[in-house]
């Protein structure tokens, strides 16, 4: 039986630190690594740079070299999460055996999760690409095409990785101004996957609704998958798994339909017609009718009847 240390903090700081690492039923953003590897070309150094600087808000940048294998062991990596409260790692490394070679991985419960090794084929920078750039810390719209990220399992789950990756924060509300910048992965043919970045320009159209075109900013990547360590179906249904607490509650007697519309079934009683009260029209009303000489039937009749009572 081993027995787990239970560490008490000693000022208020390490008392919040580890308030930060506990638990949650919202969890914290996720942060990112970028960990170069013991030898790594030029290519791949500034990969790592562009990409960090897209995730600048939610990422650690390592600048020293380590010699790690990610494939081989992962202990170093778990460290290195564990130490950051790390969610995600991108790894670059470059050899004759696998040259400009990416490692995209994630965590859960700082042990790895998900890993898939990516070997770069094409690397065009931004620098290349000429015109205006996107804001810093701009949540990108993620677009996906290719009908192998939905038939194929290591794609399927490499598209859910992308998704965790590029993310960003969560918002309830994005303002059409604020939507500039496009993620298009493409699953072309022959294995290969394109990695594209736009900017979006809203432009005069003469309505109220703008004219939208796209804009290349880079950087743009040319991908192969070489290698995966993917979780088991079991471990990664846990990973998914979320406390019933933040789930909404279930609504009896509402739905939506296709347009969002909130639609409710009523429940009512057994009604009796016979005493149902009808909307009163002014038409339906007794009215008394004028005579020509200007008096009403009632006012004559009352006249006639004195006019008897006196003779």
């Amino acid at each position: 039986m081993v027995l787990q240390r239970i560490v008490k903090p000693k000022t208020q700081q390490g008392k919040r630190f580890l308030e930060k690492r506990e638990p949650k039923l919202t969890e914290n953003d996720k942060q990112t690594m970028f960990i170069k590897g013991g030898n790594t070309s030029v290519t791949v150094s500034q990969v790592l740079t562009e990409l960090y600087m897209l995730k600048k808000h939610n990422s650690v940048s390592y600048k020293r070299k380590n010699i790690l294998r990610p494939f081989e062991d992962e202990t170093p990596l778990e460290f290195f999460a564990k130490k950051t409260d790390a969610s995600l790692f991108l790894f670059g490394s470059h050899n004759k055996k696998r040259p400009n070679n990416l490692v995209l991985g994630r965590f859960f419960d700082f042990h790895i999760l998900d890993m898939i090794e990516l070997g770069l084929e094409k690397f065009v920078s931004m620098a290349d690409f000429h015109g205006g750039k996107c804001s810093e810390g701009t949540k990108p719209c993620l677009m996906f095409a290719g009908e192998t990220f939905e038939q194929d399992v290591e794609y399927r789950r490499l598209k859910n990785l992308f998704i965790d990756f590029f993310r960003g924060p969560v918002v309830t509300q994005v303002r059409l101004a604020g939507l500039e910048h496009v993620i298009l992965i493409t699953a072309a043919a022959g294995g290969k996957i394109l990695l594209r970045n736009y900017r979006v320009l809203l432009k005069k159209s003469g309505s109220r609704t703008p004219r939208v075109e796209l804009e290349e900013i880079g950087p743009s990547l040319d991908l192969v998958i070489r290698r995966t360590k993917l979780a088991s179906d079991d471990l990664y249904k846990r990973a998914l798994k979320q406390p019933k607490t933040i789930k909404p509650k279930k609504k009896k007697n509402v739905s939506h339909d296709a347009f969002g519309s909130k639609l409710g079934n009523i429940h009512m009683q057994k009604q009796n017609l016979d005493k149902l009260q009808t909307r009163k029209m002014k038409g339906l009303k007794t009215q008394k009718r004028k005579s020509s000489a200007g008096t009403t039937e009632g006012q004559s009749s009352a006249k006639k009847s004195k006019e008897v009572d006196s003779q």
